[in-house]
């Protein structure tokens, strides 16, 4: 279940709720005689106040108290400033469970208690100065992804395929792209068309991910086929740093062009990927730096994530499982 960040324009006061339309949060709280023109102004879900209960745990039956009106369908958020102890309680017996938080530290331990954390979290406009990046944060961030660098083992053209490019929404940057790969256990970074040469002009927004059959890395720990991408799923981008992020898909260009079988070993784990042969496809190089495939050596190292194989229908699965 995605986490999720309501803004509550209580009083109501129009400037604070474009910045919240504008900062991408997923619902406005408000007083009923508010809620359509809220409404107006953006297709945003606008929730009534007085179908949240706001409560502070100043005692054990407060808590209690929280946990039947969860069981029971409706809908609470703690006041900010509850102490962690009580929030594990009530995580541990309700869902659904809602949190006041006033900073981007306060919204990271929200939705760490537990490992699982609360369900969503509501900022008022005292903390409007964060709420992009505590937007940002729930939306986008992806967190770590361990990073290594595999050596080039072979580079051999394999004849006609068709290739998938992904063009998302968000402008990427050198040294960040997708991880794509013939094993969901053995993936490789493929840069995004971040570079300018003398034919093409750079487009950032674009990674020239690979062939149609080929995993290709999403948020939480999911992957798909790039030729189950369409306009509005959520792809991982990931950095030569191994920061990670989502970034939503835009458009797909699937086309018929000659292709190569890239296949490099870490530590004795082998693992290959399917890419364009044309010089704007870039795989991102120990060093960060994005190598083109037409100039990519034996002997080279590029950046890869290694995991554990075992799919089934994008989901991580434990089964004995062998992928080349």
């Amino acid at each position: 279940m995605k986490k999720k960040i309501y803004f509550k324009a209580v009083p109501f006061d129009k400037k604070m709720v474009t910045l919240a339309l504008e900062s991408g949060v997923d619902a406005i709280i408000a007083e009923n005689k508010d809620l359509e023109g809220i409404a107006a102004l953006g297709r945003t879900e606008v929730l009534d106040i007085e179908g949240f209960n706001f409560m502070a745990i100043n005692e054990k039956q407060d808590e209690e108290k929280v946990v039947e009106l969860l069981n029971t369908g409706s809908k609470v958020v703690l006041l900010r400033d509850v102490e962690i102890i009580p929030v594990e309680n009530i995580l541990a017996q309700a869902v659904n469970v809602g949190m006041e938080v006033d900073s981007l530290t306060g919204l990271e331990t929200a939705f760490g208690i537990l490992e699982k954390g609360v369900d969503y979290v509501v900022v008022g406009a005292d903390s409007a100065q964060e709420l992009k990046n505590m937007v940002k944060r729930v939306k986008q961030d992806q967190g770590k992804v361990d990073i290594v660098s595999a050596k080039v083992l072979e580079i051999s053209p394999i004849g006609l395929g068709h290739r998938v490019c992904v063009d998302t929404i968000s402008l990427l940057k050198t040294g960040q792209g997708m991880l794509v790969g013939n094993s969901s256990a053995f993936t490789f970074l493929v840069n995004a068309e971040t570079e300018s040469n003398p034919y093409v002009a750079a487009r950032p927004f674009r990674i020239n991910a690979g062939a149609v059959h080929s995993y290709a890395c999403l948020p939480q720990d999911k992957t798909t086929y790039l030729e189950e991408l369409c306009p509005g799923t959520e792809v991982l981008i990931a950095g030569h740093d191994g920061t990670s992020f989502s970034a939503v898909v835009g458009r797909i260009k699937t086309e018929i062009r000659p292709m190569l079988l890239i296949t490099a070993e870490y530590e004795g784990k082998k693992g290959s990927v399917v890419l364009q042969n044309a010089e704007t496809i870039r795989l991102v190089g120990a060093n960060g730096v994005p190598v083109s495939v037409v100039k990519l050596q034996v002997g080279d190292e590029v950046l890869c994530k290694l995991d554990q194989a075992g799919r089934h229908f994008g989901m991580r699965i434990q089964e004995e499982i062998r992928e080349e």
